[in-house]
């Protein structure tokens, strides 16, 4: 049986015998969620143009304070310290925001693009011993059970927006009536990719059947099981589309708010 030797010295770092360009997915995950870190940063500390009309930006919901008509209690609080920069976005973004930095598929995905962690499969590290998550900081990943729950919750904020987008208020007359246009569409895509790679979260499968000895003995836990786990065979795919379409999705309103895209009705 051919063997290989593995107690050999430290090679450099990114020094590997492999031939494939295994730089690129690396590479490429560090320019998305660079990309995405940046701009959501930059949308969130805005407090403005995230909303309009019937539709509000995902970043922004649920709107507890704020000048919108979708604000749940009034304006900016007055125990807001004065120093600091004020958004809508500040108090809620945060949530979401700690569900996906500890989300496991996220953990390999940017510790190999941004700590290299290794940056691939067979290559060398830029350290010489693996502390692992059972040290500080990365400790503080076992939180994502958490925010899981939290994650949740904001689904069915989520899903109030889309129910909202449907109602657009008449020029005329003053009141409501029933519509589709392509913002509700949109906000309702940004939920069903945001459900997808909810639904399918790894503590999610363990919470509905994973730690049970024998699933088959619960016919109701073995259903939810199966169906989280449909959902987790694609978790990485999730995760990207829904990445993508919330900051899609923000952009949309955005762009619509500063009259710069123009929000066609379909019905």
């Amino acid at each position: 049986m051919a063997e290989q030797n593995l107690t050999g010295s430290l090679h450099r770092f990114g020094h590997s015998s492999r031939r494939d360009a295994w730089w690129l997915y690396p590479l490429l995950v560090f320019v998305a969620l660079f990309s995405f870190i940046l701009y959501s940063s930059w949308a969130a500390f805005q407090g403005k143009h995230y909303w309009y009309g019937s539709y509000i930006s995902p970043f922004y919901s649920p709107e507890l304070f704020g000048d919108s008509p979708h604000r749940w209690f009034g304006s900016k609080p007055g125990w807001w310290p004065a120093g600091l920069p004020w958004s809508p976005a500040i108090l809620i973004l945060w949530a979401p925001g700690l569900f996906r930095l500890t989300c496991y598929y996220y953990r390999g995905a940017y510790y190999k693009a941004f700590w290299a962690d290794p940056p691939s499969c067979t290559v060398s590290e830029p350290r010489k011993r693996y502390r692992g998550e059972h040290s500080f900081p990365l400790i503080i990943q076992n939180i994502h059970r958490y925010f899981l729950y939290i994650a949740l919750f904001f689904l069915i904020f989520l899903s109030i927006d889309v129910w909202k987008a449907l109602w657009f208020t008449d020029p005329g007359k003053g009141g409501k009536s029933f519509g589709v246009g392509v913002g509700t569409l949109v906000l309702l895509v940004n939920v069903v990719f945001l459900g997808g790679y909810t639904f399918g979260c790894h503590s999610l499968r363990h919470l509905v059947g994973g730690f049970l000895d024998r699933i088959s003995g619960s016919p109701v836990r073995r259903k939810a099981y199966l169906c989280v786990s449909c959902f987790n065979r694609r978790h990485m795919l999730w995760a990207w589309m829904s990445l993508f379409w919330v900051a899609f999705s923000d952009i949309y309103v955005r762009l619509c708010s500063m009259g710069i895209w123009i929000d066609w009705r379909i019905i």
